[in-house]
């Protein structure tokens, strides 16, 4: 949700949208399913239209007001700030993988590297991480002085990096030191990439669908806000970055190191 990366705790409303050809039983059920979801996010399903579709669509736009106290400006990080990630990287990657199963082109490119097994298991870490909410991490913003923040979406994480370090008030720039990466997608990447499809995941421009926080922290408390947020969510984050003097850029640095995340967590 694109409230969160202000912080913002409470959506006042959503507006739902659904695309279907099919039967009223399932669309009922796409409602019912989708207003638990958004209770689950502290809001509440308003209004919405039903349009006829081949295909089922789901979605919805979500409002809030608010006054300034309640949310994070995403520009007033400072020199000597960490960068705090939410999520694991590689979502993509572990989708299309879980796809190439069924399709012999693609997996003959990369069997000898990954099991059948190891894919389900990414696969699922991946869905668990995209339907965990950001909304314990946008209230720990507030507790632990965040400076500002962004989510990782379909720009991957140096796209939005970038983005972010385009806005700051102060004159930094990010440098990013560490890739976390859901366990085995590395490698699916790099073979996959000498086979002739580059997700370009080491570059960090692999998109991510409902990513993670980026957030910029005091360095003096992001280990705290790590391990809040792993006692809460039950899910790590980690710190993958340093906010240093500089022109408004982002970059990873040449020697980034990879940490394969546990796709057990």
């Amino acid at each position: 949700m694109f409230l969160v990366r202000f912080g913002l705790l409470n959506c006042h409303g959503d507006c739902n949208l659904l695309y279907s050809a099919v039967k009223c039983w399932l669309k009922s059920s796409l409602h019912i399913i989708y207003s638990d979801l958004c209770a689950e996010a502290g809001t509440s399903v308003n209004g919405g239209q039903t349009v006829i579709n081949p295909w089922v669509i789901i979605g919805g736009v979500a409002s809030a007001v608010c006054n300034k106290s309640e949310f994070i400006m995403p520009d007033g990080a400072v020199a000597g700030d960490v960068l705090v990630l939410t999520k694991p990287l590689g979502t993509q990657v572990a989708v299309n993988a879980h796809q190439w199963i069924e399709q012999p082109k693609w997996w003959d490119k990369v069997k000898d590297v990954i099991t059948t097994e190891q894919v389900e298991e990414a696969y699922m870490a991946a869905t668990y991480s995209m339907a965990r909410l950001n909304r314990t991490g946008a209230r720990l913003m507030h507790s632990y002085g965040a400076h500002g923040a962004t989510d990782v979406t379909g720009f991957g994480l140096l796209g939005h990096a970038r983005n972010l370090a385009s806005a700051q008030k102060a004159p930094v720039s990010f440098k990013i030191h560490t890739l976390p990466v859901l366990d085995h997608m590395n490698r699916v990447a790099s073979i996959i990439a000498s086979r002739g499809l580059d997700f370009k995941l080491k570059e960090g421009l692999s998109a991510e669908t409902s990513g993670g926080l980026l957030i910029c922290l005091p360095k003096e408390n992001s280990a705290a806000f790590c391990e809040e947020l792993q006692k809460l969510d039950g899910a790590p984050s980690w710190i993958i970055g340093d906010v240093v003097a500089g022109n408004r850029t982002a970059e990873i640095l040449s020697d980034a190191k990879i940490i394969d995340v546990d796709n057990s967590q």
